[in-house]
């Protein structure tokens, strides 16, 4: 009625819609239109505005579905029930990124291959006791970029990560001298009773892979040969960055662009995402938790 009213009017549009058996009054209508939004209707507008602005503010929140947006904003003290996150993301169309399947690289011919000190057992009391490790590729428009991690199982930090035009032992072990540098400077230089755990990929069972662990005093794990759930956590995170990067941004230009975009993810994905394994803690806060946490029983005096 609204878009015709400057044309047909008011009163004979109501009588058209009454013949066709949609009765309603003039003063009906009038009313509506003059009706103030409920208090519902414009909280609800403060809260879209407010998604909306987290949007724009850091893209990567654009992966969140309802259940880590509502746990983003009480971090950031808006006071927002679950279900109004819910309902409004229905009434939006917003869902959060959603996951595929994942690509398998060749592994080892399992010579002189570590064993798997793991087992399935991706569990751990503290950060630096478990690390896992595994890398993924990306198609580019400049060829493929092969993004490699490596993550602590008590934090699911990423404390190393590297991306290389060539699937080589140099791009593990530039990885690995990420993580020894990240931990290096929070004033850990102790790394003796680290187990770290790949796939039995070729680059990780390489003679050079596994003397640099032995320097860095770390106890290398490799899993069994063809088994998916052998380093099935390192897979489910980097699951997490091709539904999360990958495949909600680009195309992708080049290993620089690739770089670029996966600093953002990973610093974001430390400090700022939501874990449910951490009970819905960032990975960051989590490790926090556990020294603060060990600094209150440690005698003093």
């Amino acid at each position: 009625m609204q878009t015709h009213q400057q044309e047909f009017g008011v009163e004979p549009i109501c009588r058209v819609l009454s013949d066709a058996g949609v009765k309603i009054a003039p003063s009906t209508y009038s009313e509506a239109r003059n009706r103030r939004p409920s208090k519902r209707a414009e909280r609800d507008g403060q809260i879209v505005a407010l998604i909306e602005a987290e949007h724009e503010r850091q893209k990567l929140t654009r992966r969140f579905g309802a259940r880590k947006m509502w746990l983003h904003l009480r971090r950031q003290r808006h006071d927002v029930a679950r279900c109004t996150i819910e309902r409004l993301f229905r009434e939006q169309g917003w869902e959060g990124a959603r996951r595929r399947k994942k690509f398998r690289v060749a592994a080892g011919d399992g010579t002189d291959r570590p064993n798997d000190l793991v087992d399935r057992q991706f569990w751990a009391s503290r950060p630096d006791q478990l690390w896992v490790a595994d890398f993924t590729y990306v198609a580019t428009w400049s060829g493929m970029v092969y993004v490699a991690f490596i993550f602590d199982v008590f934090s699911r930090r990423i404390v190393g990560w590297r991306a290389a035009t060539q699937m080589t032992t140099d791009l593990v072990l530039d990885t690995l001298e990420h993580a020894i540098w990240t931990r290096s400077v929070e004033g850990v230089t102790d790394l003796a009773g680290l187990v770290h755990h790949t796939d039995a990929g070729s680059q990780y069972v390489s003679f050079a892979f596994t003397e640099r662990l032995i320097e860095a005093g770390v106890d290398a794990s490799v899993g069994s040969v063809g088994d998916a759930y052998d380093n099935a956590l390192a897979e489910s995170q980097i699951g997490l960055f091709k539904t999360e990067v990958i495949r909600t941004e680009g195309p992708w230009r080049g290993v620089e662009h690739v770089e670029l975009e996966t600093l953002n993810w990973v610093t974001w994905f430390n400090h700022e995402r939501p874990h449910e394994a951490l009970d819905d803690l960032t990975p960051v806060a989590a490790e926090e938790l556990h020294y603060a946490a060990r600094n209150e029983l440690t005698p003093t005096g």
